[in-house]
């Protein structure tokens, strides 16, 4: 991803390669009621499920579904990855997965539908570009 505050060293990585699984969405600050409605998503909005750990749609067809998971996954840095959900009766949402990392998740949908995983690239593209999130490189 583009990004002014790179490192010389530190080189560009591109979506749909292996290299970009390993990448993280970091928010700038923490969610709360103030800033909640900056990260809506495609008509949705974030959802509290517990303290500190909100979920939105992101992607969900009968064979494949990808839930935002925003939360202070890295150390003390709010994240937005994604999870997998089990889905019961049609629109009941029974189970979450663990956390994927913000770059495997894209790479996994750009599998199913690239059409939709750009769509997301350039949610995060407008959140970078605002100022609320940046890439980050995890190990």
């Amino acid at each position: 991803m583009a990004d002014e505050n790179k490192n010389e060293n530190e080189k560009e990585v591109t979506p749909g390669t292996p290299e970009f699984d390993h990448m993280a969405f970091r928010l700038k600050q923490a969610v709360n009621e103030e800033n909640l409605r900056a990260l809506d998503y495609d008509g949705n909005q974030l959802q509290k499920i517990q303290d500190n750990v909100y979920v939105m749609p992101a992607y969900i067809d009968k064979n494949f579904n990808l839930f935002f998971v925003v939360s202070p996954l890295i150390e003390n840095d709010w994240i937005i990855a994604f999870s997998k959900a089990t889905i019961e009766n049609g629109n009941e949402i029974t189970d979450l997965s663990e956390p994927i990392p913000t770059g495997e998740g894209l790479n996994q949908l750009g599998e199913h539908s690239p059409e939709d995983a750009n769509k997301i690239l350039k949610y995060f593209n407008t959140l970078v570009d605002a100022g609320r999130g940046e890439w980050k490189l995890v190990k």
